[in-house]
């Protein structure tokens, strides 16, 4: 079948003009781009006034972070004119190894969207974290034999690439023998470390916060991921990378966001919004976004409206603000005024899905289990920088007789992280500030990149219902006054539900409302920056279930400063 759309002006990515063209598709592929006779198409579309340009890439994306199926996570992007992402499932193979990979292509298969895999390279990200698998470079390098792999995710194993880690360089040199691509993830990595780094085959980094870092590595030939996902904002730090020379290295990414945030806000509709409203060129977004994306990753005849690309297509209303009319995917229209298609739901094969779906292994808590001894009076404490995955490395003198530490005048939390995957009965204990928190506690499933069970809260016993209630749902939970307030059930791995986006979006949105009821800012999004909390790959001071972890020096520290 042609479909013939006439009347509209192309965003030339390969130029950066704007053209009034018209565009004729044959089956999934574009086949002519210039004047056309209508008589020449079977179906003719008049987009006379809008504006038409590649459907948008999201290169790198942690699907389980959205809490949403993939098939679910499809049907919102797709009306924001996402037509492909690149995705990083090491959430999922935290948890349940080779068979959680495996079921996310199974999830993703047969939906008019793209989705594309690099295979996770740090299950568990450390030695200090207890996943619920570890995966070795003979379990990966068996994944590579799917057409949805592209290559390896983001290495955050960094000081294992430059002190030359054996296990580390054989996923490396796999993936190298295999002619795939391999990500980075390196904060605040400079210099020869970062040189040693680059020098292994890694080509990417989605971690850079200050343009300063990201610039250096452009140009030792780095790609640059800039980020705004729900917790980590990074993009008016990099607005500069919009910028020649820069500009033609860099693509957008999410990594992590909300579903609540992906319909509210947008999805990279929405960092395009951003940049032009920091002044920057809506056509170098869009170029970031589509074809440099493409690039990027290798991925041939996608992100341009030109002949023999793939029809991936966006019809806009207005360029400047990105307001997304139409979407095609393949020469498919999938979205039409706004309005998503339906389309069947992939079927999962029983192993997997039970697999998924039985993923607590942790007896039930006490109070008891969150009480911490008093040894000194100066205590490390994890504190939350808004908008940022870093944290700070804070020294308080702790008042053990006010709450067993917790000082609400000050902002001192307690926090504990709970082994769940083997029954181990590992708890490491500590406090945060930087949450707010007045009242009750909050726990989670999801804690990057093992997915333990994290709790913060102002008591013990709030804390025990709430870790109690998140073994047997998993999720997010609010409680206060011993009763749960709120919760956001995610049965699959303790990560995602497959509940309908609008769903789980109004559950996203009430526990929000909840725990911002009982004090917690909100210009933080708790439950995300609670989840990076124990993530022992990002500076500086981090909590797992084997305690503190000085991420610099890659150590367990004591939780008491002498």
């Amino acid at each position: 079948m042609k479909r013939l759309l006439y009347g509209g002006t192309v965003v030339n990515v390969f130029t950066g003009e704007l053209e009034k063209v018209d565009v004729l598709i044959k089956d999934e592929k574009i086949i002519g781009v210039g004047e056309y006779n209508k008589t020449e198409a079977d179906v003719v579309e008049d987009i006379t006034g809008k504006f038409l340009c590649p459907g948008f890439i999201d290169g790198h994306i942690h699907i389980e972070s959205t809490m949403l199926t993939p098939y679910e996570l499809s049907k919102i992007v797709l009306s924001r004119g996402t037509t492909a992402i690149v995705a990083d499932p090491h959430e999922i193979a935290n948890v349940c190894g080779v068979d959680g990979i495996k079921y996310m292509i199974e999830a993703s298969t047969n939906i008019p969207f793209s989705i594309y895999f690099m295979l996770p390279s740090c299950v568990p990200a450390t030695p200090f974290d207890e996943s619920g698998a570890t995966l070795e470079a003979k379990d990966i390098k068996k994944l590579y034999k799917y057409p949805q792999v592209l290559g390896l995710a983001e290495m955050m194993n960094y000081p294992g690439v430059i002190y030359d880690s054996p296990s580390v360089h054989a996923k490396i040199n796999d993936a190298i023998k295999l002619g795939k691509l391999i990500d980075g993830h390196a904060p605040c990595l400079l210099g020869k470390e970062l040189d040693k780094y680059i020098s292994a085959g890694i080509r990417s980094d989605h971690e850079c916060s200050n343009i300063s870092e990201a610039i250096e590595k452009i140009k030792k030939g780095q790609w640059i991921m800039i980020r705004q996902g729900t917790a980590a904002r990074n993009l008016n730090n990099l607005l500069g990378l919009f910028e020649a020379p820069y500009n033609s290295r860099c693509i957008l990414v999410t990594d992590d966001r909300h579903p609540l945030d992906l319909m509210t806000e947008g999805h990279i509709d929405n960092i395009i919004r951003l940049a032009v409203k920091n002044g920057k060129s809506v056509i170098t977004a869009i170029q970031m976004a589509t074809i440099q994306a493409a690039q990027c990753f290798g991925i041939s005849y996608v992100g341009a409206v030109a002949p023999g690309y793939r029809a991936n297509l966006v019809v806009l209303n207005d360029l400047n603000s990105v307001d997304i009319e139409d979407v095609y995917y393949s020469g498919e229209k999938v979205v039409t005024q706004k309005q998503v298609k339906i389309f069947d739901k992939p079927k999962i094969s029983p192993k997997l899905f039970e697999t998924v779906n039985n993923s607590f292994h942790v007896n039930k808590l006490d109070k008891k289990d969150f009480y911490i001894k008093p040894k000194s009076k100066k205590c490390r404490v994890i504190e939350i920088l808004p908008g940022q995955l870093i944290t700070n490395e804070k020294i308080f003198e702790i008042n053990w007789d006010k709450d067993n530490g917790v000082d609400l005048e000050r902002d001192i939390l307690k926090l504990a992280v709970i082994e769940r995957h083997k029954n181990t009965g590992h708890n490491g204990l500590g406090f945060i500030s930087g949450i707010g928190l007045k009242k009750g506690a909050i726990a989670s499933s999801v804690s990057h990149d093992s997915h333990n069970i994290i709790v913060i809260g102002t008591n013990d016993i709030d804390m025990a219902i709430a870790a109690n209630h998140i073994r047997k749902n998993g999720g997010n939970v609010v409680v206060s006054d011993e009763e749960v307030v709120a919760s956001l059930p995610l049965p699959i791995a303790g990560l995602m539900t497959d509940l309908s986006g609008e769903k789980i979006i109004d559950l996203n949105k009430k526990i929000r409302v909840a725990v911002y009821k009982l004090g917690v800012s909100e210009k933080i999004e708790p439950f995300m920056n609670m989840a990076f909390v124990s993530l022992s790959v990002i500076p500086s001071i981090k909590m797992t279930t084997k305690g503190l972890i000085d991420v610099n020096k890659q150590e367990i520290v004591s939780l008491y400063y002498n």
